[in-house]
Formats: C-alpha cells, structure tokens, sequence
C-alpha cells in the first residue's frame, strides 16, 4: 500500500479506526473522516505510537450534513488527485426519529446518502489509479426488512430504531450493486462488507437505556474491531480481489444477501431518489 492515499470515514473509533491503522500499518497514506477533531487527534496519535513514520491527516466532518460532505470533499479532491481506496465506514443508530439539518432522517442520512455523495464527489480521483476500491460497510441486519419504505422512506408514521438501520443497510447493498451496475469504469470496483457483530458504541449513542442495555448485552458476544475490520482491510489491499465487484463480502469470502437487496427497479428507484436528496444531475460527472 505504499504510495497509496486511502480515506475512511468514521475513523476515530471502533472499524473505521482499525481500518485506518492497518491501512497506516500496511504504509498508504491515509486520510481519516470523523465528526470530533479532538479524537481525531487521539487517534492519529494512537496510530503513530504503532507506526511512528504513518502518513495521516484528519478532517472533521459532519457526515450528516450534505454541505460539510461537500465541503471536506473539495478539500480531499485539492491534496490528493489520486484515489486509490475510499471506505465507506460511518455509521450510526438512533432510538428517536430525528431529522438532520437537511430536513432528511439523521440514520438514512449518515448510513446510506453520505456514502451515496462522497462516492459521487470523490470519483474522479478514484478513475486516475489503475486498481481504485470502493468499500461500503453493510450489515446482515439488511434481512429484518423486506424491502425499502418508498412510501415513507423517513419512517415517520412508524419509526423504529431497528426498522430504520436495517433499511439503511438493505441501501448500502441496493447502492453497491447499483453502482457497479452503472459505473463507467471496470478498474473501480466496488463492493459491501458485513463486518459481523462487533464490539464497538454504536448502539450506545443516541439510544434510549433500554436500547443502551441491550446492546452492552449483545455486543458481548461480539468480535473486537481489529477483527471486525479484517474484511473491510482485505478488501482495501489483498491482490486475490483486485478486479472483482458488486460482490457483498464476510469474512473475507462473498456470499449471498437478501432477496430484496436483488431487486434491480428497487435499486434503480433508490439510486433516483437519492441522485434528487443529493442534488446531483450526472452521477460520473465531477460538479454535477
């Protein structure tokens, strides 16, 4: 990974900072994404106690928030022409319906759009390198649902912290396929990883107690982010994948997904709506 630039979003804990440290580790160079500047700090620092020779930067971000995307974009596209890996890590889970500053529902926002127009704004830094990867973090928690609220895609008649994170990984895998179906270039390729259950705050953020108790209990049982990680770094830097796409991934093997992440017209009305939300008119062209 040598000479490679690689961002990650959500890097200052958990998967998103694993990712950054074996990517650090393997010697790219790598952009970290995170809402806290003060953590981003730590973790470079963390990072650096390991590899004090890693080439890091930080920027913080709001990955709610369309206009700080766009805004850290543009920064990114500036200092680095050349894109070799983008992880599309940042997640997060609310009891409580909320609407971001963009009139949109904060987890749809944060788990599926934000992957949706960073990808957009970054692709024409990801064609210059000849082996550029896109990796979107999923879930297996995309089988709770059986297919995507069009009619209320806020869930706001009938919101649940559960419904609303399932749907928005069913759309990280809708999007994955999409893309690769759409993509203009076969030297990106993108694909969906189920880091499976980890141990990471996730569930301990915006939830109500009863929400809060029962994630201590279930991570519990779950792998550290180191592990959890694994997939998502093969993925960024095995040469055993190069050139494979559209692909959902576990353990560092493809595997099925659900039924519903198949549907082609989902996919394709998702990819529509989400091209509106964003603002973009052409999806592969740079200020669209």
């Amino acid at each position: 990974m040598i000479g490679k630039v690689c961002v990650v979003t959500g890097a200052t804990s958990g998967l998103g900072w694993e990712t950054a440290r074996s990517l650090a580790h393997k010697g790219a160079t790598v952009i970290l994404l995170g809402r806290n500047a003060d953590k981003g700090k730590v973790a470079m620092e963390k990072i650096r106690e390991i590899k004090p020779d890693a080439r890091l930067e930080f920027l913080p971000v709001d990955m709610g928030t369309q206009a700080q995307i766009r805004k850290v974009a543009s920064d990114i596209k500036a200092k680095y022409p050349m894109i070799d890996v983008l992880v599309n890590n940042a997640g997060t889970w609310h009891s409580q319906r909320i609407l971001n500053g963009d009139g949109l529902e904060t987890v749809f926002a944060v788990n599926h759009l934000a992957y949706f127009l960073l990808t957009h704004l970054l692709y024409p830094n990801l064609q210059r390198p000849e082996d550029a990867r896109i990796i979107n973090i999923g879930s297996d928690s995309h089988f709770q649902v059986k297919g995507m609220h069009f009619a209320d895609l806020s869930l706001g008649k009938k919101y649940h912290g559960l419904r609303s994170y399932a749907q928005s990984k069913l759309a990280n895998l809708l999007f994955t396929y999409e893309l690769h179906r759409r993509k203009p270039d076969e030297h990106i390729t993108v694909n969906c990883v189920q880091p499976g259950l980890v141990k990471t705050d996730i569930g301990l953020k915006h939830t109500s107690w009863l929400h809060q108790l029962a994630w201590k209990i279930r991570r519990s049982s779950g792998v550290e982010p180191a592990e959890g990680a694994r997939t998502q770094v093969y993925l960024a830097t095995s040469e055993e994948v190069k050139g494979k796409s559209g692909l959902y991934f576990d353990d560092c093997q493809p595997k099925k997904s659900s039924r519903a992440s198949y549907d082609e017209e989902a996919a394709a009305q998702l990819w529509e709506i989400s091209r509106a939300l964003c603002g973009i008119d052409n999806y592969f062209e740079p200020g669209s």
